[in-house]
């Protein structure tokens, strides 16, 4: 079943008249307001930009969605790093491969811009599998706000340009939208 499915699933751009789709994704995939909300200021926030905004189709229906915005290391305006916040797959596709191809087609797209690190503060068992390492502090790299000893594991990092871990290291600052400390504690 998972793998017939995954081949029925397009991966696109999202376009500027489906942000009813995006939000209605997220709203079914959390079971709240609050990432959909995120969503949407996200993608009207200029200090989000650029912005890679995905959404999955299976028989074309927007089944999943994830947003990667800029990033930025203070005090390193020259390091081009991008944050994955959030990736949502609505809960009869959930387990079925769509998230890792979404993660997937980011990843690739952020590689054409030259983004050299993405951060993603997430489930510390699922994106180790799409290549992101745990516990990002670990290498120099500080979440907005501190994250709790227990939760440390769950902010983490991807490399998408060789040395770029060792190149680089600071506190990571991120879109407006997202600078705000309810989404760190979670």
């Amino acid at each position: 079943m998972k793998g017939k499915m995954v081949d029925k699933i397009i991966i696109r751009d999202a376009k500027t008249n489906e942000l009813d789709p995006l939000l209605t994704i997220n709203r079914l995939a959390f079971g709240s307001e609050t990432e959909a909300a995120l969503v949407r200021n996200l993608i009207l926030d200029p200090t989000a930009a650029p912005v890679i905004s995905l959404l999955a189709f299976h028989d074309e229906k927007a089944i999943g969605h994830i947003l990667f915005t800029r990033a930025v290391l203070q005090q390193i305006p020259e390091a081009n790093a991008s944050i994955l916040a959030p990736m949502a797959v609505i809960p009869e596709y959930q387990n079925k491969g769509i998230g890792g191809l979404l993660i997937k087609e980011g990843l690739k797209r952020l590689m054409e811009m030259n983004v050299e690190l993405v951060f993603v503060l997430g489930h510390i068992d699922y994106y180790p599998k799409s290549g992101f390492i745990n516990d990002a502090a670990r290498f120099g790299f500080f979440a907005p706000y501190p994250i709790p000893e227990e939760a440390a594991a769950a902010w983490m990092v991807q490399e998408l340009s060789d040395g770029a871990l060792k190149k680089y290291s600071g506190r990571v600052s991120c879109a407006d939208s997202l600078m705000q400390e309810q989404y760190w504690l979670e």
